[in-house]
């Protein structure tokens, strides 16, 4: 079971939010700006990484019981979005690495991706 701090702790995040809530669970995580990749594609317990900081990013992490937002590339929401998230007890965390090794080094802690939606070939 990996915990929030230790992927902050990997990631050389600095919390903005929700330190008290470093214990939660992660089980998987989804890099994505696209937040209907992040409705479709994510599971209870999943962390997004973003590089978006806009407060949509924060109704989406709410409707999809995510257990973190990592914002990457060192990015900073603004008041609003962290006042949306503190709201919803929703921890945010910024990154300075992008999302493709942010994504990597979580891979590398054994955090798994984001299963995508199977197709039919017809």
């Amino acid at each position: 079971m990996i915990k929030l701090r230790e992927v902050a702790s990997k990631l050389g995040a600095r919390i903005l939010l929700g330190e008290e809530q470093m214990e939660r669970e992660v089980v998987s995580a989804c890099g994505a700006d696209l937040m209907s990749d992040v409705l479709t594609f994510t599971k209870c317990k999943t962390l997004l990484l973003t590089g978006l900081t806009n407060v949509q990013v924060i109704r989406t992490a709410e409707l999809s019981d995510l257990c973190a937002v990592v914002f990457v590339r060192g990015k900073i929401p603004g008041k609003d979005v962290i006042q949306a998230a503190k709201d919803r007890d929703m921890p945010l965390l910024v990154t300075c690495y992008t999302l493709f090794e942010a994504c990597g080094r979580l891979y590398e802690m054994g955090i798994e991706g984001c299963p995508p939606k199977v197709y039919d070939n017809e």
